[in-house]
């Protein structure tokens, strides 16, 4: 069984179908790419997945928990955590308050109103080890809007972590960076499948050396449908999908039901 099996989910506006119909598979502790021209419907099915968006049809199971009626916390709560595009870190705290508001809202005893938050050394540790995982030690006590851009992304995704997730979506980790932040991000994100080698990450990019780079699979999306799926080694190649990528869309069939 997958660990994230998306069925026939199906997001309209009015007369436009936005996600028509969408079928993928994410597999336990694989990084899948989720690629596409612009307004091919990313962004849609991403808010579909994360709980932002009701779908109109289909089913969206994760580690076999139907998804689609859950609130986006009850979503947190089953195993799925989310980095936005724009960052959602709390800008005025350090590093270190950032990470520790994250980690007590994830701890079940998170309400010990007779404990003082920084001082509780469990909590603390937790902390810390989710910095250690970003490589921000030397930015701990650091105010986290005073951080360069791609350091702040790095906090990003370490309050993500804090959830423990089965999965996470990472929407455009990149955007924004420069080549040397880029470079770094890559290089976090292909680390974080060896420490956490059970979770699978599901990847919205528009960096194709990134995603080929990263990807164990990748689903391409044109005009809301799946386009085609694959290896990184078999989308990179597939004249298809190249064509997508120069602006040639309108010269391509679409692609049959079913087709992969």
């Amino acid at each position: 069984m997958s660990l994230l099996s998306i069925h026939n989910l199906v997001k309209r506006f009015g007369a436009l179908t936005a996600t028509d119909h969408v079928s993928l598979q994410v597999e336990q502790g694989e990084i899948h790419a989720l690629i596409g021209p612009n307004g091919a419907g990313k962004s849609t099915l991403v808010h579909l997945i994360s709980g932002l968006l009701p779908a109109d049809g289909g089913s969206l199971q994760l580690a076999g928990q139907e998804l689609i009626h859950l609130a986006p916390h009850q979503r947190v709560a089953a195993g799925l955590s989310r980095c936005f595009q724009i960052t959602s870190i709390f800008p005025k705290l350090t590093v270190a308050e950032n990470l520790l508001l994250a980690v007590q809202a994830h701890h079940r005893n998170s309400f010990r109103w007779f404990k003082v938050r920084d001082k509780d050394a469990g909590l603390k540790a937790q902390a810390w080890e989710l910095a250690q995982r970003v490589q921000l030690q030397s930015d701990w006590n650091t105010v986290a809007v005073t951080m360069p851009h791609g350091a702040q992304r790095k906090l990003d995704v370490a309050l993500a972590l804090a959830a423990d997730p089965k999965l996470l979506l990472l929407d455009e980790p990149l955007a924004g960076m420069g080549p040397e932040e880029s470079l770094e991000m890559t290089a976090l994100i292909a680390q974080l499948r060896t420490r956490h080698p059970g979770m699978a990450i599901l990847l919205i990019e528009h960096d194709m050396d990134a995603v080929f780079q990263l990807a164990d699979r990748i689903t391409v999306l044109v005009y809301g449908k799946v386009f085609a799926q694959g290896t990184a080694e078999q989308i990179q190649n597939d004249p298809r999908v190249q064509a997508v990528y120069l602006g040639q869309e309108d010269e391509l069939e679409e692609p049959e039901e079913g087709a992969a």
